[in-house]
Parts: C-alpha cells; structure tokens; sequence
C-alpha cells in the first residue's frame, strides 16, 4: 500500500552517497561483498538467492544521483547495479566512513544537488518515507541524523543532544562509562541527510582530523588510520551550524553485521513483502 506521502517522497531529489566497501569478516563461509546478501535467500544457503541488499537500498532512495563506494569484490557490486545508473567510487585503502567521504569528494564536487542522503548497503530495510523525513529536516537545519532506541546500545554511538540539537555523537567505548543522560541518549544509525555545500567544507576538515585505531587485520593486532565520518557533527557545531536528529524504528535500521541478523532482515523484508 503507498503511503498518504507517496507522490511527495518520489518527487523530492536528493543525491545519495551509499557506503559498500566491506567485506562482512563476520559473515562466516561468505566472501563476496556484503551488501550483495540476498533479500530473498534460497531454501538451504542464507548466503544465495536473490534481490541483493544494495538494490533494496538503491530503489528505496530518492530519485536523483547515486554514488557507490565500494572496495571489496568492486566488480561484483558493479554487475549486481549495472542496470541502476550509478557511479561508483573506489575507496583504496578501507580507512574508516570519514575514508569514503574523502575519496567520494570529487563526486560530490561535480552534484547539482543541494542535499545528500549518506547511507549504509547493508541497511536494506529503510523506508522511503524516512528518507524523504530526513530531507525535510534540512528545512532548517544543515545536517540531520537518523537516530533510534535499540534495546541492546552496546556497541552504537550515541548522540550527544542539548535543546533537540546534536552536540557530538560519542562512541560506544567512550559513552559505556558516562552516566547519567548518556544512557538514556539515541544511538547513531549512520545514514545522514547534509547539505551538500557544508558537507564539502567539512569533508576538508575530517581530513585533518585521523584517529589511530588497533583493529586485527590477518590474524594480528596492527594500528592503522581511520577518519570517522561522525566528526562532523563537532565540526558543524564549532562552525555554529545545525545538527538535529530524527528517530527511527530499531528494526528499519538494522543492519547485516552477523550471520543472525541477515536471518532477521531476511525474515522483516519477507514479512513485509506479504509472503509469509
């Protein structure tokens, strides 16, 4: 059934920046790129099947242009979207969200578009009410950030909010030992509406701003450099620019980080659909 907001949704445009350059290291036995886990699995592997998670995302996003970042099995993200128009942007060296951003800089220098939608390839079940929400929120702010109360917070940032603005968005290691408000405080769901121009402006000062992190990487601890696309609620806040956020239900933002929950997102999109 199309919602009430149907014609509206479509008609707004926007451009899209969609994050596809991992691998999935938890997703044991599986080594393609993960975004392209099947929807739809067939009846013995989880792991085959068919509507590939990227083109749920693809064609829930607004119309306008779409850029893919990819790195991992490139080629295959390639011949799984082919169809769909896109450009796809290689991250050479897998450094963090803030890394995409850096390397998609020339995509977005070339946009006409005055906003963009940041998202996730793994986070297939957002509806495209949400997204067209988190546009109107650039009405009167400059960056808006898709926010939501799951039961378990381990592991998710939390957003650092003072008068219904986004102040900071603290990670998990950080914000564990704080009390007070902090716990009770949104989670991050990493998909943003900015508005383009600032975006560019605060895309060159996450440049300057990398953080060392200890990641295991075949099979040993290393230090590697990674930037961190949610510095820039701190940059825009120190420029006196507008943060806000709008909520989300936990199960529209789920993303594909384990074998159990692509079987929920399986479950959810197939629900939806109306086959069960």
């Amino acid at each position: 059934m199309n919602s009430p907001n149907a014609h509206a949704e479509r008609s707004r445009t926007a451009a899209s920046l969609i994050l596809a350059a991992g691998k999935g290291s938890r997703m044991i036995g599986y080594d393609g790129n993960k975004t392209l886990l099947p929807l739809r699995p067939t009846a013995h592997n989880p792991y085959e099947g068919s509507r590939p998670m990227l083109v749920e995302v693809l064609e829930n996003l607004p119309l306008g242009p779409k850029g893919i970042v990819v790195h991992h099995r490139a080629e295959d993200v390639r011949r799984a979207t082919s169809s769909l128009g896109c450009t796809y942007i290689f991250q050479p060296v897998t450094d963090g969200t803030g890394g995409a951003l850096l390397a998609a800089r020339p995509f977005l220098k070339n946009l006409e578009e005055k906003a963009v939608i940041i998202t996730m390839g793994d986070v297939p079940l957002i509806r495209p009410l949400t997204y067209f929400r988190l546009l109107e929120g650039l009405r009167t702010a400059h960056m808006n950030v898709l926010a939501f109360h799951p039961e378990d917070s381990a592991q998710y940032g939390k957003l650092e909010v003072h008068e219904k603005r986004v102040q900071r968005i603290v990670e998990w290691q950080y914000w564990r030992t704080m009390e007070g408000r902090m716990q009770q405080a949104p989670c991050n769901a990493g998909v943003y509406a900015v508005d383009r121009t600032v975006l560019l402006e605060g895309i060159e000062a996450l440049a300057q701003r990398p953080h060392e992190v200890r990641k295991k990487r075949n099979g040993r601890w290393v230090v590697i450099q990674e930037y961190f696309l949610t510095d820039l609620t701190e940059i825009f806040n120190a420029k006196g620019l507008t943060v806000t956020f709008l909520l989300a239900e936990p199960w529209e933002v789920m993303g594909v980080d384990t074998p159990e929950a692509l079987a929920e997102v399986q479950k959810i999109y197939r629900l939806r659909q109306g086959n069960n």
